[in-house]
């Protein structure tokens, strides 16, 4: 999935980066999914809403008397839109809220003229100028909802809302996402081994976790990887990439918004639940090597052994099977320049979070992930602002700095 952080204000956008993505699948699968009938609305929540909400507003978004809190979401979770709405307005900030469904996203592609993929996102551009706080919670449910569309369509909705999203960053807006490619559906449980209720539990788990203590965790981290020069990732199915990050910014979502990210702003005010990740984009133009992931999915089939051919920081071959594998290449195909461009090195540092090994597919966040990708890096401290981009997720990986291991076979050493 690529991580290109926008408010999900305009749910076209959003399908947008999700489909090209795959904002978000794995490597690269597209996240929509199906709106939540009626019984499934009414379920007993999975965890405590009130008191997520009540976190999310004023703990990790820190959201003040006369912000402006643009918040997004599905049917699923609108006793959780509806808290965040109400919590919002009880500190003196003014909320807006809006709803996404697949519904919504699929007829676009069905029946809005193609021309206008390319027209400029004028209502979001205007919201982009107001808005100091963004949160938006993962609405998706159908893992293959957007199959079939042409990739031009994508790549050309992409391309007319990237000033969008440069402009929250420009503008330092506080952006909370809340599912980071893991929120619990039952497609997404089957891909793990787990059943839906195995990885709702984890999930939540996770997403109310001790931040304070995943902060500790993540600036040890981050004051390790400052000091360093090269990173090297190995793994056991043929992955052997070197990248250079000296100088390089390093970035930690810990799942709190503190004082001091609001200093640096840009995407230090950038929070992904759950939370858990050490991230930077490295030296441009040093990614070396080859990048092996051995099974993925996009719009819902299976990609297998995507080899990824990295010189002098671009990607120069790909090749790969499996059903999946040449709709994700047209996917690729048809994006514009700098889709090639190696983009980011990201670690995960959430011990409480875990996912089947037998799965052989990755998450952001789990500690000793490792995950890479090319493409928009904005997110990262880097500045390409292609509006695609592509996600490898490397379990079981072992990682070098500057020839010390900090990751052993997925198990992180720091």
């Amino acid at each position: 999935m690529s991580r290109i952080f926008i408010s999900t204000v305009c749910l076209i956008a959003a399908v947008t980066l999700l489909s090209c993505q795959p904002t978000a699948p794995s490597t690269n699968i597209a996240e929509s999914r199906s709106a939540s009938t009626p019984d499934e609305a009414k379920k007993a929540p999975a965890t405590d809403l009130a008191a997520l909400s009540n976190r999310l507003v004023n703990q990790v978004a820190g959201v003040k008397e006369g912000d402006i809190v643009l918040i997004n979401g599905g049917l699923r979770n609108f006793e959780l839109l509806e808290n965040l709405r109400t919590d919002v307005r009880k500190v003196g900030a003014f909320p807006l809220l809006t709803l996404d469904s697949d519904r919504i996203g699929k007829k676009y592609f069905e029946e809005v003229p193609e021309k206008y993929d390319s027209q400029a996102p004028e209502l979001d551009l205007k919201l982009a100028t107001i808005a100091t706080v963004t949160i938006g919670v993962d609405a998706n449910e159908a893992e293959s909802l957007l199959s079939g569309v042409p990739p031009a369509r994508f790549a050309a909705i992409g391309k007319a809302n990237e000033p969008v999203a440069e402009l929250f960053l420009k503008r330092n807006v506080r952006q909370v996402a809340v599912g980071n490619g893991l929120y619990p559906t039952e497609w997404r449980a089957k891909r793990y081994g787990m059943s839906e209720e195995e990885l709702s539990k984890a999930f939540w788990s996770a997403v109310n976790t001790d931040y304070s203590a995943l902060q500790s965790s993540g600036e040890k981290v981050k004051s390790m990887l400052a000091t360093g020069k090269e990173v090297h990732i190995t793994n056991p199915n043929g992955t052997d990439l070197k990248v250079r990050i000296e100088g390089r910014p390093f970035f930690v979502s810990d799942g709190i918004i503190s004082a001091e990210d609001v200093k640096k702003g840009g995407p230090a005010v950038s929070v992904y639940l759950p939370a858990g990740e050490v991230y930077c984009a490295p030296v441009p133009g040093t990614a070396e090597g080859k990048v092996v992931v051995s099974r993925d999915f996009y719009q819902g089939k299976e990609i297998t052994d995507l080899t990824l051919t990295f010189v002098a920081g671009k990607l120069t071959a790909m090749t790969g099977s499996g059903p999946g594998f040449a709709e994700f290449k047209a996917a690729y195909d048809a994006q514009g320049e700098g889709k090639e461009s190696f983009a980011f090195i990201d670690f995960g540092v959430n011990p409480s979070f875990s996912v089947p090994a037998a799965s052989n597919l990755g998450n952001w966040i789990q500690a000793g992930m490792v995950t890479v990708g090319t493409g928009n890096n904005m997110w990262a401290g880097g500045d390409n602002k292609i509006s695609y981009g592509m996600t490898n997720y490397l379990p079981g990986s072992t990682v070098t700095l500057d020839g010390k291991t900090i990751i052993e076979k997925g198990v992180l050493k720091i």
